[in-house]
């Protein structure tokens, strides 16, 4: 049974209360506020809640969530969770950092954890989950550059902050190690890693402008686009369907695109994927074991917070010299020998 809230309206489906399937009570509440991409975005906000779901049906926990429908609804959202009933309360995206914070400043005794932002100082009872996503994306530039036939690329973001745009910066430098590595001149369009320029829609939630955006950079000759845009990049992936993976691919972005796009699956070369879901469960899990602690978790490449998912359906399209070169670059990359940050 779901509780759905949609800014301050909620919705109950047959009862107040979102049960897990094998207790009809608990202890233990964890509870999500999405940003405005929806808890069912096939991106964060949906990867996060099957963090929780997950916890639901391993730890018999109860869960719900809220779903904010502007940036105006985060600060209601939250407060309306206090009083309590959440043991943990977990905000999902940057743009609720500073609700997330006004709150746990105000109610010391609630646990809260954030996903995509950390603190700096600390704050004792918000722990951060945040990921080393450039880490991943470095890969996917290195394939995509070791793929395409244009010579030229593409990357799109939703909003122009710190976790859009650090998938931006591994995605660059990754088509630019390629080049270096190859003496080749593959081009990125859409950012710049040093001018923090770049190509932005300034939303998570238009498909119309993720088919734009992709069609723009399609025609200025990149036919593998990187769209760090949630729900924005099922747009451009529709793009793709029509014009054919000879023409365009596309590398998803948070969760593995090809099983949560499943009517567009055959488009995608590969996601950067951020595992939200197991950070989410940990954080759950310590906290119901006693062991909350503020400050910030990070979910690198050596802890598989964050990889280069499967090639599926273009396994056999991707080179087997190039597979092994990005083997070799994610040894390197975890055992510091390269560097991903442009350093």
């Amino acid at each position: 049974m779901h509780i759905i809230a949609r800014s301050s309206r909620i919705v109950a489906l047959g009862t107040a209360i979102l049960f897990s399937s094998a207790f009809a009570a608990t202890a233990f509440t964890a509870c999500q506020i999405t940003d405005t991409g929806g808890i069912d975005d096939n991106s964060f906000n949906q990867t996060a809640w099957k963090g929780v779901q997950d916890a639901m049906e391993q730890l018999g926990i109860e869960g719900r969530f809220l779903e904010s429908q502007a940036e105006t609804d985060y600060e209601a959202n939250i407060n309306s969770l206090l009083g309590g009933q959440c043991d943990i309360i977990i905000t999902v995206g940057f743009l609720l950092g500073d609700a997330t914070q006004t709150a746990a400043n105000a109610n010391p005794d609630q646990k809260f954890s954030i996903v995509d932002f950390a603190y700096d100082p600390e704050i004792p009872n918000i722990l951060g989950q945040v990921y080393a996503t450039d880490e991943a994306a470095f890969l996917a530039g290195y394939l995509a550059a070791g793929m395409t036939k244009t010579g030229t690329l593409g990357v799109f973001g939703g909003i122009n902050i710190p976790p859009v745009t650090i998938f931006m910066d591994g995605f660059h430098r990754g088509a630019a190690y390629y080049n270096a590595q190859k003496d080749t001149s593959v081009i990125v369009l859409g950012w710049n890693p040093d001018t923090r320029e770049g190509l932005f829609t300034n939303n998570f939630d238009s498909l119309d402008d993720g088919r734009a955006y992709a069609q723009n950079l399609y025609d200025e000759g990149a036919d593998i686009i990187l769209p760090v845009a949630g729900p924005v990049g099922l747009g451009s992936a529709a793009l793709a369907d029509e014009l054919g993976t000879e023409q365009l691919k596309i590398i998803g972005v948070d969760a593995d695109l090809y099983f949560t796009d499943p009517a567009k699956k055959h488009v995608y070369l590969t996601s950067v994927t951020k595992r939200m879901d197991a950070t989410v469960f940990d954080v759950i899990k310590n906290t119901m074991d006693g062991a909350f602690k503020g400050g910030v978790l990070v979910g690198s490449l050596s802890n598989g917070g964050v990889d280069l998912a499967s090639f599926h359906d273009m396994e056999a399209l991707v080179p087997e010299d190039l597979k092994a070169e990005l083997a070799a670059i994610r040894q390197g990359i975890i055992d510091g020998t390269i560097k991903v940050d442009g350093n």
